[in-house]
């Protein structure tokens, strides 16, 4: 299980970011969904993101293949998914989080963390 003393400071501040983004889209746009405490075996969420998150199935499976996929990026220093050579998240998943990342950076930035300003425009 990858917690964060054994991933580096960037990996770790994008897994936190990619929970985060994700948390805020699921919790907003699926209010009517069933939703469930989203565990994942390789990675213990609590130590990334600091507590428990419930995410409807589709934000689960789309989080599970972001985590996934951010902690075994071959790219050092990793790039912004969208200035990345090689892509390496499959065009549906990509398009569902360009679409999380769309809409939690605004709505995060609005509610005051100009933090995930840069994530929103890199």
């Amino acid at each position: 299980m990858l917690t964060l003393p054994t991933i580096n400071k960037h990996t770790s501040r994008d897994l936190k970011t990619l929970v985060e983004f994700v948390n805020v889209f699921c919790s907003n746009r699926h209010t009517g969904n069933d939703r469930s405490r989203f565990d994942l075996k390789t990675h213990d969420i609590p130590a990334i993101f600091g507590k428990d998150i419930r995410l409807c199935p589709s934000c689960s499976r789309l989080l599970a293949h972001a985590l996934t996929k951010r902690s075994h990026c071959p790219m050092h220093p990793k790039p912004a998914c969208k200035h990345c050579p090689s892509h390496c998240y499959s065009p549906a998943y990509r398009e569902g989080i360009r679409k999380v990342m769309q809409y939690s950076g605004k709505k995060l930035v609005l509610s005051g963390r100009l933090d995930y300003l840069y994530h929103l425009l890199f």
